[in-house]
Order: C-alpha cells, then structure tokens, then sequence
C-alpha cells in the first residue's frame, strides 16, 4: 500500500510542477501533508539536505521521502514517479517541438508561466524564513538566532550585487551559509 501511496503522491508532484524544484515544494509539502509522511520540521530538514546534495532538487526529495517511508524500493518507486511525467512530456514535446514551437499560442502559454513561477519560488522562500524564524510547530515562538542568521545572509547575498557585478553565485551562498551555520547553531 505504501508503494502506490508514494507513486501516486509523486506522480501528482511530477505532474503538476512547473518550474523547476523550488517551484515543486508547494506541492510536495502537499503530498507529504496529506498522506502524513513527516512533520513540518523533518520536511524543513529534507528540502535542506535535498538542495545542498547534488542532483535536482525535487528528485532528491522524492528518493529522501521515499526512503524514509519504505527503504530502498520506496526511493525508488517515489523517484520512477516524479520523473515519469517529464520523460514522457520531454519525449512527445520532442516528437512535436518543430511544428508548434513558433506558435504564438504556444509562447504565450510558456511566457504566462514565467511569473507564476517566480511567485511559487518566492512564496516557498517566504514560507520556509517564516516557518524557521517565528513559527515552531504551529506556535508562534520567534527564533531570534535564526532570524538574525537569516538577515545576515540575506544582507550578505543582496550586499554582494553591489560589489561584485553578479552577486554571490548560488555556491557561494549555499557554501556561506553552512558555515555560519554550522558556527552560530
């Protein structure tokens, strides 16, 4: 029974993320929520890991999920599912890519999801700071060292764009912020 929960439930995941990982997060917290895989914390330390680990972001979750619900087999049924729907779209989008590519119904669609992306990362970002700083197991209870860690990096990343003419590459900030991490926690 725990397979086919974990496929459907990453299968679902699969399905409806766009965007990329960080986009998927919304509907992962979803997935584990509604089958009751993991409280809001592990689920806070499994999107840590998943992204500091190499790999895409949303199938490393699925393999953590999987794995920590029914072992090596869950990983693997949770991982076949959330990559299924994409490797059947990239395939027909492939078969069908030179006819419809330059449609303008086409790019409309794909320029409309640029800014629902961009929300679904933002508000994930916003909801995981809130969720580590103030809120603690559904109980208001402000995590003063968190949310100090929290501006300084966020003033470190947003600081550096004025020096350097990118800012702080990704690597950079993921590397910076284990060690504060690990120093201040």
């Amino acid at each position: 029974m725990i397979y086919l929960e974990l496929f459907i439930g990453f299968l679902k995941v699969g399905l409806f993320s766009f965007g990329g990982g960080y986009a998927a997060i919304p509907v992962i917290r979803d997935v584990i929520n509604h089958y009751g895989w993991m409280n809001e914390d592990m689920l806070t330390y499994m999107i840590a890991v998943s992204e500091s680990t190499p790999g895409p972001i949303m199938v490393n979750l699925a393999t953590y999920a999987g794995s920590t619900q029914a072992g090596i087999i869950g990983a693997a049924v949770a991982t076949f599912a959330v990559v299924l729907p994409a490797f059947i779209m990239i395939v027909v989008a492939v078969a069908i890519m030179e006819k419809f590519i330059d449609n303008d119904y086409v790019q409309a669609v794909l320029q409309g999801l640029i800014p629902c992306i961009a929300a679904t990362i933002a508000a994930t970002g916003i909801y995981s700071i809130i969720n580590l700083c103030i809120v603690k197991n559904q109980k208001y209870m402000p995590d003063y060292k968190m949310m100090i860690l929290t501006i300084i990096l966020g003033t470190i990343y947003f600081g550096s764009r004025k020096f350097v003419k990118k800012g702080l590459s990704p690597i950079g900030l993921i590397a910076l912020s284990a060690v504060v991490g690990a120093i201040f926690l």
